[in-house]
């Protein structure tokens, strides 16, 4: 095998001698362009920024992912203007097929996958291929494995992860490429494991000194865990016997743990912030057999996120021109606020944004838990607010989508409440420009890193959060954000929630609102703590040297 990539596929650039080691890294989703639609959230934007900040740094990385011909799913409007899913098929006409077609074994039978290649100059990544099973000679179940990001069949989804997994590894074989790190971000592409472990007739060692394993999931139960009879009839272990799967994870249980099975393999993992590092440690700690965990703290490409003339501004110190920049990014939002909902928004008004992932454990509603609170802040005519929400729920999670539509229906009531969709990449970065507080409710400790906070901070937003993921490691309260002071670990989820919420307003009315619009000077100098802080430690490029650094040694 070559530890070249062929021509066709290398890097535009001189690898730098100190990233020369050769990686690659495998995602179920990557948030590259708006134009590219094979993203979900976080992880992908995670992702995403990792594949162009390795390209600023001239590194020796690859991505591998998956071709969703329908994405994760449209967010629309139904005729009453609440959220709707819906699934429609994506061309790309700037991916090139890189010529291998080849097959690896799903339910029983052979299962065709092609690669396509996109090249670095459309986006400015390394070079990523993107695997789909939505070709000639599959027939249609064969082709829904690479349908939609995250399918509810768990047939489905597993299948996904063997086309990941054991489909991203043979294709490198296809291209005679054999990179020094298989680095997998999630367990989903766990079963590369097992195409490795014919290459190197079961040695071990051989697969455990190339993989590296980055965990996002801060719940032992969260963890993808399935049935191992299961697995082995669909095709997942690669034809190796059940002996030799324990034999290589450990794992002869009936339930077999993914994470755990990565873990046991890897040379070492990681977690995803400081915090994240300690709760993983923790959590695996009594499973036998685990390599190391240290942690990376997650971080977002500067030069995809961040506005330049309000980043050029602080820089210069120019308060002024700050303040100038600020507002027309606002209004930039303020025009999609009109144009979904038909409110006009005022971007002197203090403007608050929650958008994310719509997950229970997020709680976008926790604000309308003390709604006789919630509806005092929106009517107080000294500090007035406008408040906006945004995110995708899962499309097959209905306790979730009603949970979005209640929020939307509430905002009939409140002429400063709006609810958008189509929360993509476009979006996202519109509503970070367009922020002037982040709005972060996490249960702590369930949010591993999260990263939309340090792209809006990027662009002069200041962070109202509780001390979750990322932030523990960011924040100085009252300096360069605000911060909910911890609940009682032990307290009932209802005590819990009530703390919180309580805090968020104790900190709006007493704190944030007063100085907003009292000490705007003061205001100013928050915000450019802020941008100064998150830029010196939760760039990217950052993030993609630590790897080097300290995870891929």
């Amino acid at each position: 095998m070559n530890a070249t990539l062929p021509a066709a596929f290398r890097h535009p650039y001189a690898v730098d001698p100190a990233y020369k080691k050769s990686v690659a890294y495998f995602s179920m989703e990557f948030a590259i362009d708006q134009a590219l639609k094979t993203y979900s959230g976080g992880l992908g934007f995670l992702a995403g920024s990792h594949m162009k900040s390795a390209y600023e740094l001239k590194q020796n990385l690859i991505g591998i992912g998956m071709l969703w011909k329908q994405g994760y799913y449209d967010q629309v409007r139904r005729a009453d203007n609440a959220m709707d899913v819906q699934f429609r098929e994506k061309i790309y006409s700037f991916l090139e097929d890189t010529g291998a077609h080849f097959t690896i074994q799903v339910f029983g039978r052979p299962v065709w996958v092609r690669a396509y290649y996109l090249d670095p100059k459309h986006f400015n990544t390394v070079p990523m291929f993107f695997l789909t099973t939505d070709v000639d000679g599959n027939d249609e179940q064969a082709r829904a494995i690479s349908y939609r990001l995250y399918d509810n069949d768990p047939t489905l989804k597993v299948a996904q992860c063997m086309v990941l997994g054991l489909g991203g590894a043979k294709f490198l074989d296809e291209i005679n490429y054999s990179p020094e790190v298989y680095h997998l971000n999630e367990a989903h592409a766990l079963s590369a494991i097992f195409h490795l472990y014919r290459t190197f007739n079961g040695a071990k060692d051989e697969i455990t000194k190339r993989l590296i394993f980055t965990t996002h999931t801060p719940e032992e139960a969260g963890n993808e865990k399935h049935n191992i009879h299961f697995l082995d009839n669909l095709g997942f272990f690669n034809g190796l016997s059940l002996d030799q799967v324990g034999e290589l994870t450990g794992i002869r249980e009936d339930i077999f743990n993914h994470s755990l099975a990565v873990l046991r393999v890897a040379r070492r993992a990681n977690g995803v912030s400081k915090l994240h590092g300690e709760v993983a440690r923790e959590m695996w700690a009594h499973y036998p057999g685990t390599c190391e965990i240290t942690h990376v703290t997650n971080a977002q490409n500067q030069r995809y996120w961040a506005d330049a003339q309000l980043a050029d501004a602080q820089q210069q110190r120019d308060a002024d021109r700050m303040a100038v920049r600020k507002r027309t990014m606002k209004q930039l939002l303020l025009d999609v606020v009109a144009d979904q909902v038909g409110k006009l928004f005022d971007p002197a008004v203090l403007t608050i944004v929650w958008a994310r992932r719509f997950a229970a454990y997020k709680r976008p509603e926790l604000l309308l838990s003390d709604y006789e609170r919630f509806t005092r802040l929106l009517n107080n005519p000294d500090y007035p607010v406008q408040i906006i929400w945004a995110g995708k729920p899962y499309p097959f999670d209905e306790g979730a989508k009603q949970n979005f539509n209640k929020l939307f229906y509430r905002s009939h009531l409140h002429p400063n409440m709006a609810v958008l969709t189509g929360y993509e990449l476009r979006l996202s970065k519109i509503l970070k420009d367009g922020a002037d507080i982040w709005l972060n409710t996490p249960i702590v400790p369930r949010e591993a890193s999260g990263t939309s906070g340090m792209t809006a901070a990027m662009n002069g937003a200041i962070n109202l959060s509780t001390n979750d993921g990322w932030i523990s490691e960011f924040a100085k309260p009252n300096e360069n954000s605000f911060i909910v002071p911890l609940a009682d670990r032990n307290a009932t989820a209802d005590v819990r929630d009530a703390h919180d919420c309580a805090g968020l307003y104790d900190l709006l009315e007493q704190q944030i609102l007063p100085m907003y619009y009292d000490r705007p000077a003061e205001w100013q100098g928050m915000v450019a703590r802020s941008m100064t802080d998150v830029n010196a430690f939760f760039g990217a490029d950052r993030m993609v040297r630590e790897y080097y650094e300290r995870v891929y040694v």
